[in-house]
């Protein structure tokens, strides 16, 4: 065996990194996310994402069959892998929120969305599938202000701010398999490590005194699975169609970990407490359709469920009583099931036609969602996200490559009952590199 076109590979290779590089610095890359003050509760934001093509169409994709992506939600459909694909994805996003008394506040960040491997071990038989990319964000920044007496008899007056903020997040590292059992049938499974760092902090800051910083955080990691199972149906409601459904289901994950609070006073920082606890995730269920008429529409519906109530926590509040209520600095008492609806469409002019104009070739996409998120600050009331996408995919020399750009826009949670309401915007880059790298010589 040979590999073929590794200068190519190489060259791609680094632009991909240097496309990842400058669109996300560093340090929001790390601590940057999806900036939101919701993001408080739970294990922060949580990010759900397949593929660029999925994402510009409502975010679904679950029975998304495609030879130019790694859809990465359903293991199942790494079965259908011809090229070795590499894809890099990074975003950029600003969050506008405001309260019932109008306050207001703007945050904008970075964040690598995901980074995709997959290559064929049989080609349309046997594929394998390796992802890496957030599974939360902690992000927020809140500063309230006022005044208070100081001195022996209180008789003046000292200017204070206390800023509350949070950062890091989940990770989750995928490898799997996705096997086809039959021209109809495929099914998958993947093996899932989470991992990271979730910390809130308040910071006191007043006229004359020390500045003090107050942090909790937690330190967690664990191991879950997913199933999945995907059926491919032709000729259905016409001749020349394709009709497929998708599904999967992630096990629920036993984290385990450190809780700890710390005081900073200045430059010191000191530890006040840590205990070691774990926590328990729900499991989830994803459910897709896909319909394609002919070669230059597709189709998708898509939902999916994680039953957050059942969330639970180990970790105690520092009184050596054990209270889920508290967890680590948000609360799972706040916590409600998680479901989303999405739909979405792609449409390519030239269809299979090869020789048609550029712009004829590329794909354009948009869809929408709507959910109702996992978080409810008050306990009482239900709060909802809505959206809509869009997605230009650019074809290119390379057979098998594409470069595509996506579009998002929406708003979450509710300006009444003391809640903040959230408007965003977005964009994305992401970079699907496709080849046959490895092929056997022919004997003539």
């Amino acid at each position: 065996m040979r590999v073929l076109g590794a200068d190519r590979s190489f060259v791609l290779w680094m632009l991909l990194s240097a496309v990842l590089l400058v669109t996300v610095p560093p340090a929001q890359a790390q601590s940057n996310g999806e900036g939101t003050i919701y993001s408080r509760f739970g294990l922060g934001s949580l990010l759900d994402f397949s593929s660029s093509q999925s994402r510009a169409m409502g975010g679904g994709g679950y029975a998304l069959r495609s030879l130019n992506y790694n859809p990465d939600t359903n293991p199942a459909l790494w079965s259908d892998q011809v090229y070795t694909r590499l894809s890099g994805s990074a975003s950029l996003q600003s969050v506008s929120s405001e309260d019932g008394s109008g306050n207001s506040g703007q945050l904008t960040s970075g964040n690598v969305q995901a980074i995709q491997f997959s290559f064929p071990l049989y080609e349309r038989t046997l594929g394998v599938g390796l992802s890496f990319q957030p599974y939360s964000r902690f992000n927020y920044n809140a500063t309230l202000t006022g005044q208070e007496r100081v001195g022996p008899r209180q008789e003046n007056e000292a200017r204070y701010e206390t800023t509350f903020s949070g950062s890091g997040g989940l990770h989750r590292l995928r490898g799997g398999l996705g096997y086809r059992m039959s021209d109809m049938l495929s099914v998958g499974a993947s093996a899932d490590v989470l991992f990271g760092i979730i910390e809130s902090q308040r910071r006191t800051t007043s006229q004359g005194l020390r500045n003090i910083v107050l942090a909790d955080g937690v330190r967690l990691s664990g191991f879950t699975g997913t199933l999945g199972g995907h059926l491919a149906l032709a000729d259905v409601l016409a001749t020349d169609d394709a009709l497929s459904i998708g599904a999967s289901v992630t096990l629920p994950a036993r984290l385990s970990g450190e809780r700890f609070r710390t005081l900073d006073e200045d430059l010191a920082r000191d530890t006040l407490s840590s205990e070691r606890g774990d926590v328990t995730l729900p499991w989830q269920g994803r459910l897709g359709v896909s319909y394609q008429p002919g070669p230059r529409w597709t189709f998708v519906l898509d939902g999916f469920f994680d039953p957050w109530s059942t969330f639970s926590s180990g970790f105690s509040v520092g009184t050596g009583e054990t209270e889920p209520a508290r967890f680590p600095v948000g609360g799972t008492s706040t916590l409600a099931d998680r479901w989303r609806l999405s739909t979405g469409a792609e449409v390519v002019p030239a269809g299979e036609d090869e020789l048609a104009g550029y712009f004829a070739q590329a794909a354009y996409r948009f869809g929408g969602y709507v959910e109702q998120m996992y978080v409810r600050p008050d306990r009482q009331t239900p709060l909802y996200e809505f959206a809509v996408t869009a997605g230009l995919s650019l074809p290119t020399s390379l057979s098998g490559t594409r470069i595509d750009v996506n579009t998002i826009a929406g708003t979450r949670g509710t300006s009444s009952d003391a809640l903040v309401r959230d408007l965003f915007v977005g964009g994305s880059l992401h970079v699907n590199f496709g080849e046959r790298w490895f092929q056997r010589r022919k004997l003539r």
